[in-house]
């Protein structure tokens, strides 16, 4: 219909004239219907790209909207953790189980591979320059140190960022398209403290012991690489990290892994929260989720790496 139409209105421009009675009758009828009603030019208008002010003001006011949204989600968390110690928390022991799970256990496998590997390659990357200064055995120095304080609860806290705070962002996103949040609103139940609360507090209890499972596993794949490249034992290997990294570079990884497990969190639940009404809206949280949480990542390790380093631990 589209092709004939345009086409009577090339022969009507051209003054030809179209014989239409060897078309069937039912597109007869509704190429009457269509020429019936004349066309209203005025109510298409040009496409025309955006000023370069517009563009700015708009992304200015996105940019204020998100962090209007995200200062009172951070407040409705607290509240809900006040209400958490108070016991009158909405939600339910058997969901924060469930999460604890499904963050804890079932990423087991991943973190294992990961772990192993950058051990590995931290091993390895020493090894080439150590080797030619033979001081192989600062090997162990370098994995142990690295896997406790740095790499450890990086990896970790990006492979749960990819993992379970984009899964947070569609799981809540989904919801919303469906309705579901509102209709717990309707019925008097906060969101945040039946949906958000037991996932924050999920990756709170899980990412420090996923960070210390991290460390260990990373240690492994540099004992792995010095074994079998430098000729060093494992007894010599464990031994030199015994000596040189102490609990508190270990606790600092930990107390990492805590911050990035609350960041995690909070970032997937309010890009879920914060998700539109279609499914594509679903996608783009979910991927605004991930996005978010490696940004927070980076920056909360950068400020209390240099926190540390003023307070000289």
């Amino acid at each position: 219909m589209i092709f004939l139409t345009d086409l009577l209105r090339l022969c009507d421009e051209h003054d030809i004239h179209v014989n239409r009675e060897s078309l069937p009758d039912g597109i007869q009828t509704l190429l009457k219907l269509a020429f019936t009603v004349t066309e209203r030019r005025s109510q298409r208008r040009a496409v025309l790209g955006q000023p370069v002010l517009t563009k700015i003001g708009n992304v200015t006011i996105e940019m204020h909207r998100n962090w209007s949204d995200m200062l009172g989600f951070i407040g409705e968390v607290f509240s809900a953790f006040i209400n958490f110690f108070r016991r009158k928390a909405q939600f339910r022991l058997s969901d924060l189980f469930f999460q604890i799970e499904a963050a804890g256990p079932s990423a087991l496998f991943i973190v294992t591979l990961i772990s192993v590997l950058v051990g590995m390659i931290l091993a390895f990357v020493g090894a080439v320059q150590l080797r030619l200064f033979g001081a192989e055995i600062f090997i162990a120095n370098l994995v142990g140190l690295g896997m406790a304080r740095e790499m450890g609860a990086m990896m970790t806290a990006i492979i749960m960022a990819g993992r379970t705070g984009a899964a947070y962002a569609a799981l809540l996103g989904t919801m919303q398209v469906n309705e579901e949040i509102d209709a717990l609103k309707t019925i008097a139940v906060s969101p945040v403290e039946f949906l958000v609360l037991p996932r924050v507090i999920a990756l709170l209890l899980t990412m420090p012991l996923l960070c210390i499972y991290s460390d260990f596993m990373g240690i492994i794949g540099g004992a792995i690489v010095s074994a079998t490249m430098l000729d060093i034992s494992f007894f010599q290997y464990f031994q030199q990290i015994q000596g040189f990294v102490g609990l508190s570079h270990f606790f600092i990884g930990v107390f990492k892994a805590a911050v990035f497990g609350i960041l995690i969190a909070m970032a997937g639940c309010f890009r879920g929260l914060q998700c539109g009404r279609s499914a594509s809206a679903v996608g783009f949280a979910a991927t605004s989720a991930v996005v978010t949480s490696i940004v927070l990542i980076i920056v909360a390790d950068a400020i209390i790496t240099v926190l540390c380093q003023v307070l000289g631990i």
